[in-house]
């Protein structure tokens, strides 16, 4: 009877041990926390120290400073805490719904840098820093779920006097770009998703092998640049503002979110706004291809490219095509 039971829970367990597995290197890929996470008691991200604080609003200003000047720099606040988002005049169609900027992990509205002189010849553009991430957003209350990552970014557009606005994010800001127009549509119209993370593919088992080491705070910060180079495909990331910004951002910041959810097959299915999905074809963060053809078959209504020799820094390296891509876009939906 002990035999057979044992031999039960050992083949429960390795049928779940896949799903367990993923679960929880998700978790630490993506909020970069570790084990000094699972013990701190906060339910919201912030900076460990006022010193921590000012080495990263250092870096973060000095990665502005390679963006155009903002017009506008508004603190939005929400049910979840206070939003930190940029307007950039553009000189493309005036009364258009605007663009609407989504980073990627870590770091905020500066990586967007390269890609602004193009889009902004195309429309306004707006520029967000994630709530819960490094930037000067300020988290005041947990976000524990989809619907409430797609909540806070609603109450924003809610917030800002366009009635419509084409989202437009890179990894994982591309992923928070879906989520929302699933969840709560009423102000979006169109979706433009960047190589985006946990969207049309799982995350590579080689980016989560790599990640494990580099998700603790105290991890050196070769591991972490070794780490950003891997996944650009072993380009440079010294010397570069919003590098050393993102670094200091994973030194000095605690986040505490969920781990976003990858989007059933039926929920994107259903997907209302119109979108249009450019893939790295050597992005190490999935398979490419596998995305490309999962893309193209959930929502056949959607524009689906991929640049074959791109990495997962595909915005800094081909910002030109891409703005040429999204004025295409955006010429057919307003």
């Amino acid at each position: 009877m002990v035999r057979t039971t044992a031999r039960k829970i050992g083949n429960w367990l390795r049928r779940r041990r896949r799903p367990l597995l993923w679960a929880g290197t998700v978790l630490m890929v993506l909020l970069a926390s570790g084990a000094y996470a699972l013990r701190d008691p906060a339910p919201v991200g912030y900076f460990t120290s006022a010193a921590a604080h000012d080495r990263f609003l250092a870096t973060y200003r000095e990665a502005m400073a390679e963006l155009p000047a903002p017009d506008r720099t508004l603190d939005i606040r929400t049910g979840y805490g206070v939003v930190r988002v940029y307007h950039f005049d553009g000189t493309g169609e005036p009364d258009a719904a605007p663009l609407l900027l989504l980073p990627g992990r870590a770091s905020a509205s500066p990586v967007w840098a390269d890609n602004l002189p193009s889009l902004l010849r195309l429309r306004d553009v707006y520029t967000v820093d994630l709530l819960g991430e490094p930037g000067l957003s300020v988290q005041q209350r947990p976000i524990t779920g989809d619907a409430d990552h797609a909540r806070w970014l609603h109450e924003v557009l809610l917030a800002l006097p366009e009635p419509r606005f084409h989202l437009f994010g890179l990894s994982f800001g591309g992923w928070t770009a879906m989520n929302l127009a699933l969840h709560q549509p009423a102000k979006v119209a169109g979706v433009i998703v960047l190589d985006p993370v946990l969207t049309f593919a799982d995350l590579s088992a080689a980016v989560i092998l790599r990640s494990i080491p580099v998700s603790v705070r105290w991890a050196p910060r070769s591991w972490r640049d070794d780490f950003a180079s891997w996944t650009a495909n072993d380009a440079p990331v010294e010397d570069v503002p919003v590098a050393d910004m993102i670094e200091q951002g994973l030194q000095a910041y605690v986040m505490k979110l969920s781990a976003p959810t990858r989007p059933d097959r039926d929920r994107l299915g259903r997907l209302e706004p119109p979108a249009l999905v450019l893939l790295a074809g050597k992005s190490r963060m999935h398979d490419a291809a596998a995305a490309a053809a999962y893309a193209g078959d959930v929502l056949p209504a959607a524009t689906v490219k991929t640049y074959p020799d791109a990495s997962h820094a595909i915005n800094g390296e081909y910002p030109d095509q891409i703005a040429t891509d999204v004025g295409a876009f955006l010429d057919g939906k307003g």
